[in-house]
Parts: structure tokens; sequence; C-alpha cells
């Protein structure tokens, strides 16, 4: 199977399928309210396909980039009975909770996809974490903790530690301005240390590096690394000089290169390439803007399963980490330190499904679940026509205590029209000139 033909398999399911579910949370709330629903659409235009049940006309539609649900009686300038099925005939809580069914459907997806993997499959968790913590070199922090290459951590906060999975648990409670005893085992005499903890510190600010073999897994279209001639499989093995013996060494470097150009040196297929690489700021997963190349690591995981209780708790605490990088995205957009040019639209989506896909069906799973979670949250948003919207235009009707005016309502809808169109067609330009910078 070529790789345009599962993108666009891979990307097509994904989408589907959480289009299905949105549109079904509108769908099966507004049946419990009593409204009569015309049509269950997935796509949008002329309709190519579908069977009448009742009074639905469920359907496939021309044009595949979302889907809707018409409601008897929902458009405020026709005409309308009155009768008790019509959608704008029903109290205002009830036409507020059928604006966000929808989202609420996929946030609930969200929580069931990483509970349904983490239960039956399990958490992906580097291999590494079974390993003893040796520490093979440390970050060029500030304020140095102690820690040296070559230690080997025994001992946090009075608990032996033999793997590095047993240092990050004594850790991982740790908060800025705590203190953490630490005995390492150093040329065959333990050493004590007390680190403080500093704001913002990670696991490797504390304790060092751990191995990690530096090796390329992919090589993202269109980025500094693919112009600059990195491949998948290459192994970093020094970087302006100074050798890499591991991963995140590699990250420390290109994070704090500032965005000058990096000298790499690579091995791949036994023959050492020296390679310059100009890092670009983007945005990580988390929202933030930080100085990237655009490679993924060949890391080693395996999956431990949990319990149903502990899934549980572990998918909440994924989908409320995936709400609050969301909002950090946003807070960004509307800062202005991110770029609406680093958002991904329909282009953008199946080609990463696409990606996914060829990794593996749990990545496809879990890149469902955060995609499914942006659907949701962002048709929260106030924003004419989105589900948010309408919430909102009914809190502002319920504050009132009487409808606004068809004049103000259809204004209301074209000015989001417009926008959420302009916005549509900016990233799908986006989406286009990354896939032809690729190919140059």
């Amino acid at each position: 199977m070529t790789d345009t033909l599962r993108i666009l398999i891979a990307g097509g399911i994904v989408l589907g399928i959480l289009v299905l579910l949105h549109e079904w949370g509108h769908f099966i709330v507004a049946k419990w309210c009593g409204v009569r629903v015309d049509v269950f659409s997935i796509g949008f235009g002329p309709r190519l396909w579908g069977v009448k049940r009742g009074d639905t006309d469920y359907r496939i539609s021309g044009l595949p980039l979302g889907g809707y649900v018409r409601m008897a009686g929902d458009n405020p300038v026709e005409e309308r009975t009155g009768a008790a099925y019509e959608f704008l005939s029903r109290p205002r809580w009830q036409r507020c909770l059928i604006a966000i069914a929808g989202p609420a459907m996929n946030i609930l997806l969200t929580f069931v996809v990483f509970m349904g993997v983490f239960w039956l499959v399990g958490i992906p968790t580097p291999s590494y974490f079974r390993q003893p913590a040796d520490v093979v070199a440390v970050p060029h922090a500030a304020s140095p903790t102690g820690v040296q290459a070559g230690d080997r951590i025994v001992q946090v906060n009075g608990v032996k530690t033999p793997a590095w999975r047993d240092v990050f648990t004594q850790a991982e409670n740790a908060k800025p301005g705590d203190s953490l005893s630490v005995v390492v085992s150093r040329g065959g005499a333990e050493k004590a240390l007390t680190i403080a903890v500093p704001p913002l510190a990670t696991s490797d600010d504390l304790f060092g590096y751990p191995a990690m073999r530096a090796v390329l897994d992919e090589v993202l279209p269109g980025t500094p690394a693919d112009k600059a001639g990195l491949q998948s499989g290459d192994v970093v093995t020094s970087i302006d000089g100074q050798p890499v013996v591991t991963w995140p060494q590699f990250v420390d470097a290109v994070h704090n290169s500032e965005g000058r150009e990096i000298r790499f040196v690579v091995s791949r297929n036994g023959k050492d390439m020296p390679l310059a690489v100009t890092p670009a700021r983007t945005m990580d997963p988390d929202g933030k803007m930080v100085w990237q190349v655009g490679v993924l690591p060949g890391t080693q995981d395996y999956y431990e399963r949990e319990s149903f209780f502990a899934s549980a708790r572990n998918s909440a605490g994924s989908t409320v980490n995936g709400v609050r990088q969301i909002g950090n995205v946003l807070g960004g957009l509307a800062s202005g330190k991110v770029s609406v040019r680093d958002l991904q639209g329909v282009i953008g989506i199946a080609r990463e499904s696409g990606r996914a896909a060829k990794r593996g069906p749990v990545d496809l799973l879990f890149l469902g679940a955060v995609i499914s979670l942006n659907l949701g949250l962002l048709n929260l948003l106030p924003i004419p026509i989105l589900d948010g919207g309408h919430v909102l235009m009914l809190a502002i009707e319920g504050v009132m205590r009487r409808d606004l005016s068809i004049a103000f309502k259809e204004r209301f809808v074209q000015v989001g029209l417009v926008f959420l169109l302009g916005l549509f067609a900016f990233v799908m330009y986006s989406d286009i000139m990354r896939i032809i910078q690729a190919h140059h």
C-alpha cells in the first residue's frame, strides 16, 4: 500500500468516526428531548447515498469535511408551526444540552479510548524505566545538582531505587523549593547529595540523562532536519564537536540553540556523515514555542497493563492534561506567541493519521483520541456557527429573558461563517505549503 493511499484511508477513517460520534451526540440528545431529526449527514453538500428510517434521512454527502444534524424548526428564518417537536419550541436548557452533546461525546470518546488502551493494552513506557538508574550524561544546567555522568542513583529520600522507574516514583510529588536526599554510587563508593528542586524542573534537571540511543525514527517532511539531509535510522554521534551518548542530549542541544546552526555528525550505514541544521521555532505538543528540527526518536517502549480503576484514573488525568495543552495553544494564539501557521487542518490530520497507522494501531488510537479532544473543545468556543456560539446566544437570551431578533442571529451566524471559512482556508493553505516545501 502506498503512503498516499494509507494516508487517505487512515485520515478518512479517523475523521469519519469522530464526526459520526460528534453528530450522534447531537442526534441522541435531540431525540431524548423530543425534537424531530430530519437529516443525519456525514459530510456536506449533495446527498450521495442514504436510507430513511422513521422521520430521519441518514445520509452520506459529497463534501467529507464534517457533518451535521438537521432538526425540525431549527432555522429561525424559516416558517415554523410551533409544534413541540421543533427545536426552537423546546426550552432553552434543552437546546443548550443538544448543542453541547456533540462536543461532550468527543471528550467522552477521548477518555474511553485512553482507558481502553491503558486497561487492555497498557501504558507505553520507555524501556530504560526497567534499567538501573545509571546517569550517562548531565544537562548544561545553570544550577548543578551534584549528580555526575557515571553515577548510579541508588537511593532517593531513604528509599532504594534499583531502576529509573523507582527514581521517578520517589521524585514525582516534589515541588519547587523542596529538597531531595539522594545517594549515588560513584567510583565504588556511595555519596550523599541534597538536591533542591528548582522551578519548572524536569527529571533530567534533577538526575541527569538515562541511556537512550540517539537514533532517528522519523524525519518529518519539510522540516529543517529533512532539508539538511537527516534520514530515518541515522544515529547522532556528536553535536558541535561534543559526543552524544543519549537522546536527551540531542533534544537539549536543539532546544537551547536559539536558532543558530548546529553541526551534527550522524552514523549512517557504518559511515560518519557531517551535517548542518538550523532549528526553527515551532509549537511542541504542549503548545509551547520551542526550537526544533523535526525528528522523532527511535525509542523502544513496552506496555504495562493497568487495573480497571487505575486505567480510569490515568485516563482522566491524560484527558485533563490534554485539555490543559489545548488551552495553552489557544492562549498562545490569543497572545501572539503561537502562529496560526502552526495549526493543522484536514490535510495535516490525514498526514498524521497515515504516520500513526504506519507505526501501529495503538498510535492511531491515541492520535484519534487527541484529535477527538481537540474537536470537542474547539467546538465549545463561543464562536458563531460553532456549538459554543449557540450556547453563547442561548445564554444571552436567557439573561435578557427574550429571543434575539432574527436579523441579529443572521448577522451573528454570518460573522462566524466568514471567520471560520477564512481560518479554514488559511490553515489549508499552510498544510499545502508544508507539503510543497517537503518536496523541494
